[in-house]
């Protein structure tokens, strides 16, 4: 898995790209197919930081998430959050028509002698 970190308007310091990289890792607990991780921080407004995340995985299309908030790390938290509930409801998704109907059927005994009245 590649994790590539970016910074518009500015720079991020190594130890701040440790941080992010670190946070972002932590994504592939939720979903094992990740591909790659491409973060992006617009610095343009030092007060509210704006965070970029796109996630590539196997299969599908990516997952996007934005967040905006006081400081660098608060915004990098939030958009993990948001790209955990998105990767947690495509899991669901993917296990609903698993176990959807058809796939398994109630075991019905095959000689109809053996059905109690």
């Amino acid at each position: 898995m590649q994790i590539k970190i970016s910074a518009r308007h500015g720079t991020l310091s190594d130890a701040t790209q440790a941080k992010i990289q670190e946070k972002a890792e932590k994504l592939t607990r939720f979903y094992e197919r990740i591909t790659a991780i491409e973060v992006t921080a617009d610095l343009e407004h030092r007060e509210t930081p704006v965070v970029d995340v796109r996630v590539s995985a196997e299969h599908i299309s990516d997952f996007v998430a934005r967040e905006q908030a006081e400081d660098l790390m608060a915004a990098m938290d939030a958009v993990l959050h948001k790209l955990e509930q998105q990767i947690r409801k495509h899991k669901e998704k993917i296990q609903d028509r698993h176990r959807g109907s058809g796939h398994r059927q109630s075991a019905a005994p095959s000689n109809p002698d053996l059905v109690d009245s």
